[in-house]
């Protein structure tokens, strides 16, 4: 230490001589050769509201943060300037009297008292990470520290220290120093955090409070006693760790790094605390699961496309084995039963069917393609509403058939999603989730269908631009679509008023992938559950597993729901005794064209026909039909496993009553009466 100040009052003193040479000083200095002054700062991604959620280092691994002298306390700037060099805006890069004074008191005292570097000639070494050990190095650190007051202002040297201080490890600047030992932005240190910053880059690693931190709070008192403040009046403690930089939204962050590697700054859509708070339940729901089980959630205002929480897997970067690098919400996956509400409202604006049109879930077979339902059981006839809500498979494969693939497919991508068809011609299969979709697409899917069959571009950024929306389905199914849903009772176990969420869940072929997707009025939370591999997860539901976190996704948003849209005015909200005949019973397009001389047909009574009411019922005659025969009124069996083609209905109520048959091949005839 002595040697270094008698090098620093050597260099001084030739600096004094070299000044009765003002002429030379001034070409010396002139010809100085600048290091970089551009500070390079690491990227970042910001929540809505300008949190950070992930930055990342610059290109030599040191965590560097852009930092406006705004954004600093700015009792931290005076504390430092106080400190380091209280004539800082009066001098030209060398403080002469602070020279002479270290000097003076060198001699004197014979060790070093106080030194002599200006904040202008740090700068100068942390620009050029040079060393001061030699009369040649603190020339060179005085002819720089000239240059850079001579062609920068006061304001742009400061920012320079506040970028390229040293704070301990790989921590340079007071932004990523205040984020790394106290977890907070620099415009909010207290006075005692801003001296303990003030005094650690004079000496960043024998000074760290995580290794040293009775040094740490020597230096501290220091600080605080020089500017004539009792270090007693402030916390005893330092920080004993020092904090990881904030890693909210990761995969997101990644995605929008590569996607634009030469952007600095990237303001996402964002809920800092909502994004916290679902990466906290991302990670309590895989705890239980077996190893490898990972999870994805997101979350997004429809109305605007913002998308407000983006989890892309329970714990970023995560060592016990559940592959946490990958981003699921991207991942191409079968979507199982989630395509169904497509499938129904496709339907809806073809005329096929109405959610209270009677449909046949019965053995059917198209090729040699023969859906069965989950569980194996087959319900007969039953509404449209009913098959939806129950989740069945056949009723809406026969309705594709009827739609056709390609309709569904286009329908897929109208509403802004992606898929990814396996065999590269869609199939039937594709309405119980043979093809390729994310959860990213679902969640879009979804949304648009919130928001009355009109498309929703999601977005992750506010610089995104918004995209026109067009349609994929009409209001009056989407609503259609949205009321069925909205009648699937909760999870058990869940607070929630039935009809608040309009959800539908989904577990594709062998339990690789649970699904849960819904929205209220505003909002629309994707959740999905599997393995980043693909392999199977025994005993993995939709309904078991991802609805419960669907609904707990919502309750963190808020606990006030949104309404769902109301009807629109042509809607068609009647039961199925009422709706327009060719809509009572679903019957295939080309049923009319079918020639099977087995057909059933309705002998008695005809359709439309206007009956006395006798007492003891309507006798009912049957053509045909392949038995056992089953009888509906008003959509309700009154006969089943019939072996004959004569009965007589219970009916004598007066009033119009919808008479149904369908025999063991699914094939029906239905017709309408009234009774006086």
């Amino acid at each position: 230490m002595r040697r270094g100040a008698y090098i620093l009052f050597c260099s001084a003193a030739l600096l004094w001589a070299a000044a009765f040479a003002r002429d030379r000083l001034d070409i010396w200095v002139a010809q100085t050769v600048l290091p970089p002054v551009l500070s390079q700062t690491g990227v970042e991604v910001r929540a809505r509201d300008g949190a950070l959620l992930r930055a990342f280092p610059v290109e030599n691994g040191r965590m560097r943060l852009a930092v406006a002298l705004d954004q600093v306390d700015p009792a931290f700037i005076d504390m430092l300037i106080a400190y380091e060099d209280k004539r800082f805006f009066g001098h030209s890069g060398v403080d002469l009297r602070a020279v002479l004074r270290a000097g003076a008191q060198m001699v004197w005292h014979g060790r070093v008292v106080s030194g002599g570097s200006t904040l202008t000639m740090q700068v100068a070494r942390l620009l050029e990470n040079s060393g001061t050990g030699t009369i040649t190095g603190k020339m060179r650190q005085i002819r720089v520290a000239l240059a850079l007051e001579r062609r920068l202002t006061k304001a742009q040297i400061l920012s320079l220290y506040l970028h390229h201080a040293p704070y301990g490890g790989a921590v340079e600047g007071v932004r990523a120093a205040s984020l790394a030992w106290f977890g907070k932005e620099p415009r909010r240190l207290t006075q005692a955090q801003s001296a303990l910053l003030v005094a650690l880059p004079q000496a960043p690693e024998a000074r760290r409070p995580d290794r040293h931190p009775s040094t740490a709070r020597a230096a501290r008192a220091r600080v605080l006693s020089r500017l004539g403040i009792s270090p007693h009046s402030q916390p005893a403690d330092v920080p004993r760790a020092m904090l990881p930089m904030p890693q909210n939204a990761s995969h997101l962050a990644e995605r929008l790094r590569k996607a634009a590697p030469a952007k600095l700054r990237h303001v996402t859509t964002i809920d800092a605390v909502l994004q916290d708070q679902l990466q906290t339940l991302a990670r309590r729901a895989v705890m239980g699961q077996a190893r490898g089980v990972s999870i994805a959630i997101m979350v997004a205002d429809h109305q605007s496309g913002d998308v407000l929480a983006y989890v892309g897997s329970p714990d970023y970067g995560d060592e016990n084995g559940a592959l946490g690098f990958v981003d699921m919400t991207a991942a191409k996956r079968s979507p199982g039963s989630t395509l169904k509400p497509l499938v129904y409202g496709l339907a809806f604006d073809q005329g096929l069917v109405h959610p209270d049109t009677l449909i046949n879930d019965a053995p059917v077979s198209f090729g040699g393609y023969a859906p069965q339902n989950f569980d194996g059981v087959y319900r007969g006839m039953l509404t449209v509403r009913d098959a939806l809500t129950l989740s069945l498979n056949i009723p809406p494969v026969i309705l594709t058939h009827e739609l056709g693939p390609a309709r569904l497919m286009s329908g897929l991508r109208r509403a802004g999603t992606k898929p990814v068809l396996p065999a590269g011609q869609a199939g039937l299969a594709v309405a119980l989730g043979g093809v390729g979709l994310s959860l990213t697409d679902l969640t879009q899917l979804y949304a648009g269908i919130a928001q009355g069959g009109q498309a929703v571009t999601l977005r992750t950024t506010q610089d995104g631009l918004s995209i026109a929306r067009s349609a994929f389905m009409s209001r009056k199914a989407a609503w259609q679509v949205s009321n069925i849903l909205a009648q699937i009772a909760p999870p058990q176990g869940v607070a929630v008023h039935a009809g608040a969420i309009a959800y539908k869940t989904g577990t594709s072929y062998g339990h690789r992938d649970a699904w849960s997707i819904g929205f209220d009025g505003q909002h629309v939370v994707g959740v999905w559950l599997g393995r980043p591999d693909g392999t199977p997860v025994p005993g993995a539901f939709g309904g078991d597993l991802a609805a419960p976190l669907l609904f707990e996704a919502f309750g963190r948003i808020s606990a006030e729901r949104q309404a769902l849209a109301p009807p629109p005015a042509d809607t068609l909200i009647l039961g199925t005794a009422k709706l327009p005949a060719n809509l009572r019973l679903f019957q295939s397009r080309d049923a009319v064209f079918d020639a099977d001389p087995d057909w059933p047909v309705v002998a008695f009574p005809p359709d439309g026909a206007v009956l006395r009411r006798s007492g003891v019922g309507v006798p009912l005659r049957l053509r045909a039909g392949t038995l056992p025969l089953t009888v509906l009124v008003n959509g309700l069996p009154v006969g089943e496993s019939l072996r004959q083609r004569d009965v007589v209905l219970p009916l004598d109520d007066p009033g119009f009553a919808q008479i149904s048959v369908v025999d063991a091949k699914g094939r029906s005839a239905s017709v309408e009466i009234r009774l006086d």
